[in-house]
C-alpha cells in the first residue's frame, strides 16, 4: 500500500458511496457548524472554562471541526479531516465520561468520533473529491 492510496483510498460500490455521500455531507456540515464558534477565536474559545486547554489544542480543536467538518462533507482529503475529527472526538468523551456526565452530554461527539472512523478506514465513496483525485492519480501513473 502506497501513501497516496492510504490518503486516497479505493471507493466501495455506487449504491454504497451514495448512503457515504449522505452521511458525509449531514455529518461534516453539522461539525463544521459546531466549529464554526470556535474558529472565529481559535486560540481562546475555551478559556473561560474551569481548566482551560492550551491556546494550540484549542485552535487543533477548532480547526478539525471546522475545517475537517468541510473536508468531510465534500470529500475532499476525507482521511486526514477524519483523523483530525476522531482525536477531538475521542478528547469530548473523555472529558465528558472523566467528569461522571450522562450518556446524553457526551453522545453526539461518540457519534462523530465513530463517523469518523467510518470514513478514515473505508475513505468517503465514489461521490467525494478524494475519488477524483485518485481517478486522476491512477491515471498519471499509468501515462508514465
Amino acid at each position: 500500500m502506497n501513501f497516496s492510496t492510504m490518503i486516497f483510498p479505493p471507493p466501495p460500490t455506487t449504491p454504497a458511496s451514495v448512503g457515504l455521500l449522505l452521511l458525509r455531507v449531514f455529518a461534516g456540515l453539522s461539525m463544521a457548524s459546531h466549529g464554526w464558534g470556535k474558529i472565529q477565536d481559535p486560540f481562546h474559545w475555551l478559556d473561560k472554562a474551569e481548566n482551560p486547554p492550551p491556546a494550540i489544542f484549542q485552535f487543533l480543536a477548532a480547526f478539525a471541526e471546522f475545517f475537517g467538518g468541510l473536508g468531510l462533507a465534500v470529500g475532499l482529503l476525507s482521511v486526514i479531516a477524519s483523523f483530525g475529527i476522531i482525536c477531538t472526538m475521542l478528547v469530548a468523551v473523555q472529558f465528558h465520561v472523566s467528569k461522571g456526565d450522562p450518556f446524553g452530554k457526551w453522545e453526539l461527539a461518540a457519534l462523530y468520533c465513530c463517523i469518523s472512523v467510518l470514513v478514515l478506514l473505508g475513505g468517503p465513496g465514489r461521490l467525494s473529491i478524494d475519488a477524483l483525485i485518485r481517478s486522476w492519480l491512477e491515471k498519471r501513473a499509468t501515462r508514465r
